[in-house]
């Protein structure tokens, strides 16, 4: 009997499903409150100098495809490696939220005058996209702890390593040419993954959220042999 191969481990959907929902309420459940306060424009003359190309919105986009291998891989390493993964990604959507919610910031976007598919795109992107919840970038945070996921799993082919951090690099400067973030955002976006990568494993933070999470499975495995007799 051939053994069924699992995509995720079953012990990683809850932590999985806990990263995505919280995620959801940081960035979409704040606007729910702070679409009518004062919001702060972070950029600066460095920022004014990043040209606008509209073609690099298919990076922005199409960096959610590499979210989903990345992130799966990062599902699939060692047990107290992928929870220190996960555990640091729940702790920066904390972060994030706190952001959002005390310092709600904004931007200046370009008008698109152009009737190119990029351009098409762009303003596709502006209509679904409104511009706040900008510092820090969840784009870049993301991306990066894509690269987090892979850096140091010798399971990994080197070139896919490599080819994780160029995309990664790639996606926080589309963040920049397509002017849905400026650059304190994406500072913010990395330094925050990698603090956040650093603190959950020098607290104890990981291994607790691992104690948890096998207590929960445990738990609601229980409950599901009790219903079941």
């Amino acid at each position: 009997m051939r053994k069924k191969i699992q995509i995720i481990p079953g012990i990683m959907w809850l932590p999985l499903i806990i990263t995505l929902v919280c995620n959801t309420i940081a960035y979409n459940g704040t606007r729910l409150f702070m679409s009518d306060k004062v919001h702060y424009n972070l950029s600066n003359g460095l920022d004014d100098r990043i040209p606008f190309v509209p073609w690099t919105v298919a990076i922005y986009l199409g960096c959610y495809v590499f979210w989903v291998v990345n992130y799966i891989i990062g599902c699939r390493q060692d047990r107290e490696e992928a929870f220190r993964f996960l555990s640091a990604d729940l702790l920066t959507k904390l972060v994030c939220f706190l952001c959002f919610l005390f310092l709600p910031t904004t931007n200046t976007r370009p008008v698109i005058e152009g009737s190119t598919i990029w351009d098409e795109l762009m303003r596709f992107l502006y209509q679904v996209d409104a511009a706040d919840n900008l510092f820090p970038s969840i784009h870049c945070l993301t991306s990066w702890f894509c690269f987090i996921a892979v850096r140091r799993n010798e399971k990994i082919p080197k070139w896919y390593r490599l080819a994780s951090l160029l995309m990664a690099l790639s996606v926080c400067i589309s963040t920049l040419t397509t002017k849905q973030h400026v650059l304190i955002d994406v500072a913010a976006g990395i330094g925050i993954a990698e603090g956040s990568y650093w603190f959950v494993e020098k607290c104890g933070f990981s291994g607790w959220y691992m104690n948890f999470i096998l207590k929960a499975e445990s738990r609601m495995g229980r409950k599901k042999l009790q219903t079941e007799k």
